[in-house]
């Protein structure tokens, strides 16, 4: 039964290259690497502007370890019982339904096809779905909060 959804399909606009070869859990704020735009359907026109932002937003596709089993509920993150057991939607790991992931880094450069970023935490090979500048326009309006776990998840997730 499909419940009146259709299903979407999705094609990578490029891949990351370079960088990290593993999906660690932290340390990735050095992590230089390059998001190489598929030349079949882009020109390097797709690219301009782009080095005006300080940072893009990266959407791509959790391609490692697809045969992990995906997460419909509650887990504690990293599997540490010391957390609390919260919902894949309330955290930000790799088993979710449809396996996307978004990450902000900062640009260090374009060229042609290629834009090289540092602090992005995809690994090579990885399947890019979209590229986005960072408006300050789009920061979290209001009060921000966040649970004391995620805080120390992130502890060192940059560092």
């Amino acid at each position: 039964m499909d419940h009146g959804f259709e299903t979407i399909t999705m094609t990578p606009i490029g891949r990351v290259e370079g960088g990290r070869v593993e999906a660690t859990k932290d340390h990735w704020g050095d992590s230089r690497a390059v998001i190489r735009l598929r030349d079949d359907l882009f020109s390097p026109d797709a690219l301009k502007g782009v080095d005006a932002h300080s940072h893009v937003e990266v959407v791509f596709h959790f391609h490692m370890h697809a045969d992990e089993p995906m997460e419909f509920g509650a887990r504690h993150p990293r599997g540490r019982t010391d957390w609390p057991e919260v919902g894949i939607f309330a955290q930000r790991g790799r088993m979710r339904m449809n396996r996307i992931g978004v990450s902000i880094c900062r640009v260090v450069g374009v060229n042609g096809l290629e834009i090289a970023v540092e602090g992005l935490d995809a690994v090579d090979g990885t399947p890019v779905l979209d590229v986005k500048p960072v408006w300050s326009g789009y920061r979290p309006r209001g009060e921000f909060r966040e649970p004391e776990w995620a805080l120390a998840l992130m502890a060192n997730y940059w560092d």
